[in-house]
């Protein structure tokens, strides 16, 4: 439970999240696991020369069955991907369903990969207990063809163009497509689907509601026994039955819907079925291996193919069509629903027109949905329960929900896939030299946290371990099994070495999983007061081999400083660092370098933390911290006058250099990110800590006395303590922190108005150029989306803000802060004449990250791009885009438009230091920081229930057995919840005080982000 104080009291999520986690009930079972996007990705490419995009495009997706997911609108599915659900429209104009969202590959856009859609994740719950969901269906002609026409033509120096640059808005001619999905109080497996679509419009409109239930594809392969090919009937005009050898037996039960006016009689669906197999005639003029395919409802409704569909009503697939088309259709402002549920159980009785059995009571149907909404509201008020803006509460609520939305199911086998099937055409021959054949261990079936929902719909490294830490304050068990399966034998190397992601498995990601594995770890104990010393043991234990691979790949010299490669930060360098350099010699890498520091340290946190239980492992700890200490010295210092420092004396701050062998280095003088970087690796040890551990300090003792040279250039600070007698680990000195942060806090440099920049500002006038045998390589600013193709062109690190690295220079001020206190302060801005100790830094940089999504005075969001649909329609401006990067000088979202996965970061930014963000954001007296005024009482508000649109014909249902009664609150649980809601009160009112005596929200002996006895 959320631990505020001594009382426990359980909310009804939190009730559900215990009830799965000891596996009493599967609530997480179902869930949005189905993607967005399954065409076009690697899984899906048999290609000979791996041109995943054009081997599966989107074309082709209709028709074709795909072999390792399948993608839908708002779908859920069951956690192996097996059996799904999602919802399809049609608006009389397309010339196909609009079946999956639409986007750009990646030859086709100026950008790259690009969704052209308007979408919204506005609410899920860890258990998908409740889930909404919203998608903007224009009323005219979807432009398909504009889309990839006009991006075409467009070069990468202006922004793509996206669906509402070509008008398809204008007047409003859209639907508001609410789809909601609520879970049964007491049978986890039974889902209630609420569809609700309001024409937006100033005329009426039709609309086709279709509803899909159908099975992936399993019998197709030769790997499945024909006895175990699932099927999908009709039972009865309103119910489909559907019968898998795994997953039992099911029923689709639909309620007919209310008709587009009062007057209008009931909307009847019509049950359709075919098989999830490959229409070959139509994609290559061959033969069908079924008669009924895939694509058979788009040739059923919109080509009036009657032919198309099994009249036998027997299939693996299988639809429900709501035709909403009285008429002129929908009137303005008026709205279509419908609803049905998924269960293990059926109601016996079929629906006769005008009779008054019918198997779904639509008023204890939305009861119900009410509830679990109201639920979500309880739960989400139990984790952040501080008064803060009701702006910064949705952009949180969204931001945490956009996470959950992005879990799928994940399914790849890699011999399958590069061995081809026994069934089907072997794949080409060169087929399996093109990447990922040496990582043929691989036999990967879960549920995954996504980077993005259709543009990323693949797990990669090390954004899965910044989606740990927001995850880890609503489903810390799903987190942390996030990271324990990156370490699984079936997903690590036999050597040691994380998969990075499907396009190059062999890539090399930063390492930041055991400072997620940690703050995963240590955000549980805080948040819900439990300790999992198991998962942070087994953990620890393959993160060793990972750690040795590192030292044993990336040290080229076996001097301690790294090369790396790529390391997440694409096109960062002046030149492609995932090739040999076109110079010759090797890159030592300033941030490779820092990575492998902050890793040492993030190895040690742990090590200390199992000591504690169990004291073998104090010889690790004794291990890291002297592995620290040899890389830290041998970044910042001379090795006796022979090798450059990668530390720039003149400029104060930190360079990539080329390596030619022994004294042959030159650094290459670029402010990025990988200056900044070093900062990562700080650590403060506590005093009562270290006795706690003999060994470990008479480890530490004998080295600094024996390897003086070494240890007083790097732990100056054992002779001189910090704040609280505290002992600092850090690669920078305090002259060398102040020096670098008065580049990254200097706002014509790296010190935006929305965070820091990742390249800086200085370059915009003074670029970066080496010419190598006639071919010139350059690096300049650029704010905005990349303007080159490097790593495909999709993402920008000369420039942007990305909240991933700056959520880790914010940890790192913390650090500081934590051994320097209120003493060392720094000019924030630099010039600016404002000293600040670095506490308030740090809370000053989440404020200016979370302004990126705020509302401000003039009732704009930087995020949005001075979109006037977006920043002032009623019907737009509360809903938000979670961008996988940002403009440097606008703070307009750039790159994939759903990333909440490390741009869901900002939950946990607003978590923490939400209570005192100025809003609308204002500038920052001098030595005063901005009053706050908040109510002294603040309560959970209960909103009124929406009445939603229900049949003409009044129908009920009497003691019926499918339907329980909803759980009412015992006098025992009143009591417990009222308990709780003091301890809430006191936490709230101390945590305001902080806020009046103008002191930092982070309080310097927060064990969040201290190494504790």
């Amino acid at each position: 439970m959320v631990k505020h104080g001594q009382y426990e009291y359980l909310t009804q999520e939190e009730r559900r999240l215990k009830e799965d986690r000891e596996r009493k009930k599967y609530w997480k079972k179902w869930g949005p696991y189905l993607s967005e996007r399954q065409w076009g990705t690697v899984r899906e490419d048999y290609s000979e020369n791996g041109d995943a995009w054009s081997h599966f495009p989107h074309d082709h997706a209709k028709a074709r069955t795909y072999r390792w997911g399948e993608d839908g609108i708002a779908g859920v599915s069951d956690t192996h991907g097996v059996q799904n659900i999602s919802f399809v429209f049609w608006n009389e104009h397309d010339d196909f369903l609009k079946e999956r969202l639409f986007g750009l590959s990646n030859p086709q856009g100026n950008h790259g990969e690009s969704l052209k859609e308007a979408h919204f994740h506005l609410d899920n719950t860890p258990t998908h207990s409740y889930m909404k969901y919203l998608y903007k269906y224009p009323q005219r002609k979807f432009p398909y063809e504009q889309l990839v026409e006009e991006n075409a033509k467009r070069s990468r120096d202006v922004p793509e163009f996206t669906l509402m640059d070509t008008g398809i808005f204008k007047d409003d001619r859209y639907w508001d497509i609410f789809i909601e999905t609520a879970k049964d109080t007491n049978d986890e497996e039974e889902l209630l689907f609420r569809v609700t679509a309001w024409n937006r419009g100033p005329e009426p409109a039709p609309l086709h509601i279709v509803p899909h239930m159908w099975f992936r594809n399993t019998w197709a392969w030769g790997h499945e026994d024909e006895s175990k090919k699932p099927n999908i009937k009709q039972e009865s005009p309103l119910i489909a039955g559907s019968k898998h050898w795994a997953l039992g037996n099911r029923y689709l039960q639909l309620s007919p819907s209310p008709g587009v006016t009062p007057e209008s009689p009931d909307v009847l669906p019509e049950l359709m079925f075919t098989d999830n197999d490959t229409n070959y005639k139509c994609l290559y003029n061959g033969e069908n291996q079924t008669q009924y395919v895939k694509d058979a409802f788009h040739r059923y409704i919109v080509d009036d193919e009657k032919d198309a569909v099994n009249p036998a009503k027997t299939g693996t697939k299988a639809a429900a069509w709501y035709a909403f088309e009285e008429g002129e259709g929908v009137p303005p402002g008026g709205c279509a629903v419908v609803r049905f549920k998924f269960s293990r159980n059926v109601e016996s009785r079929s629906y006769t027109p005008g009779e008054s059995e019918i198997g779904i009571d639509e008023e204890l149907f939305d009861d119900i949905i009410e509830r679990r909404r109201s639920e979500a509201d309880e739960f989400y008020w139990r984790i952040s329960p501080l008064p803060m803006a009701d702006d910064l509460r949705n952009i949180q609520r969204q931001a945490l929900s956009g996470m959950l939305w992005t879990k799928q199911h994940y399914h790849f086998i890699w011999d399958q896939w590069a061995n081809g099937d026994p069934s089907q055409p072997p794949p080409p021959p060169g087929r399996k030299g093109i990447r990922n054949q040496t990582w043929k261990h691989m036999y990967l079936d879960d549920v995954l946290s996504m980077p993005d929902c259709w543009e990323y719909p693949f797990f990669a490294a090390w954004d899965t371990a910044f989606h740990t830490i927001p995850l880890a304050m609503v489903d810390p068990d799903f987190a942390k099994k996030q990271l324990d399966l990156l370490t699984r034998e079936w997903y690590m190397h036999p050597n040691g070495q994380i998969p990075a992601y499907e396009w190059n498995f062999g890539d090399v990601n930063p390492p930041v999983h055991a400072w997620a594995v940690f703050r995963t770890f240590k955000i549980e104990r805080k948040i819900y007061g439990r300790e999992d010393l198991d998962f942070l043991e087994r953990v620890f234990q393959k993160l060793l081999l990972n750690f040795t691979w590192w030292v044993n790949r990336k040290d080229f010299d076996g001097k301690n400083v790294f090369e790396g490669g790529f390391l997440g930060l694409d096109n960062i360098g002046i030149f492609n660092r995932s090739e040999p350099l076109p110079t010759g010699g090797v890159l030592e890498q300033a941030d490779s370098t820092g990575w492998m520091a902050f890793y040492s340290l993030s190895m040690l946190n742990i090590s200390l933390e199992l000591a504690k239980h169990r004291r073998i492992y104090e010889d690790i700890a004794s291990k890291f911290f002297e592995h620290f200490i040899f890389i830290s010295d041998a970044m910042t210092y001379k090795d006796g006058g022979k090798e450059e420092s990668l530390w720039n004396e003149e400029d104060g701050f930190y360079y990539d250099a080329i390596s030619w062998g022994g004294p042959f280095s030159q650094q290459m003088p670029v402010k990025s990110l990988v200056g900044l970087i070093p900062l990562y690796a700080v650590l403060t040890l506590e005093p009562e800590l270290i006795n706690k551990f003999p060994s470990f300090k008479k480890r530490m003792d004998w080295f600094v006395e024996m390897r003086n040279d070494v240890a007083e250039r790097n732990i100056a600070s054992m002779t001189k303590r910090g704040q609280g007698e505290r002992i600092l680990l850090s690669l920078v000195s305090k002259d060398r922190l102040k020096r670098i942060l008065e580049k990254m806090l200097n706002e014509d440099e790296f010190f935006s108005d929305h965070g820091i920049r990742s390249l800086s500002k200085y370059h915009k006038e003074n670029p970066y150029s080496m010419n190598v045998n006639g071919q010139e390589f350059k690096v300049d600013y650029v704010p905005g989306d990349s303007n080159s193709s490097l790593f495909g062109g999709n993402s920008n690190w000369r420039g942007p803000i990305w909240l991933c690295v700056n959520f880790l220079l914010i940890e790192s001020l913390l650090r500081f802060y934590m051994f320097y206190g209120d003493s060392f302060k720094v000019e924030c801005p630099t010039g600016s004449g404002d000293y600040m100790h670095l506490g308030h830094v740090a809370e000053e940089l989440q404020h200016r990250l979370q302004h990126i999504f705020a509302r401000g005075d003039d009732g704009r969001r930087a995020c949005n791009a001075s979109n006037n649909k977006l920043d002032f329609d009623p019907n737009w401006r509360d809903y938000l885009w979670f961008h996988e990067f940002f403009h440097a000088d606008t703070g307009a979202g750039l790159g994939a438009s759903h990333q909440t996965g490390w741009t869901g970061l900002v939950a946990k930014m607003i978590h923490d230091s939400g209570i005192n963000c100025r809003l609308p954001q204002t500038p920052r007296t001098p030595g005063t920081a901005a009053n706050h005024y908040f109510d002294d009482i603040f309560t959970r508000n209960s909103k009124p229930k929406p009445y939603m649109g229900r049949r003409a014909s009044t129908r009920s249902i009497d003691a019926r057995s499918d339907w329980a009664e909803e759980d009412e609150e015992t006098d025992e649980q009143k009591r417990e919840r009222e308990k709780d809601d003091d301890e809430v009160d006191e936490y709230v009112n101390s945590r305001l005080e902080r806020v009046k005596s103008h002191a930092s929200v982070f309080d310097n002996e927060d064990e969040e982000y201290a190494v504790c006895p």
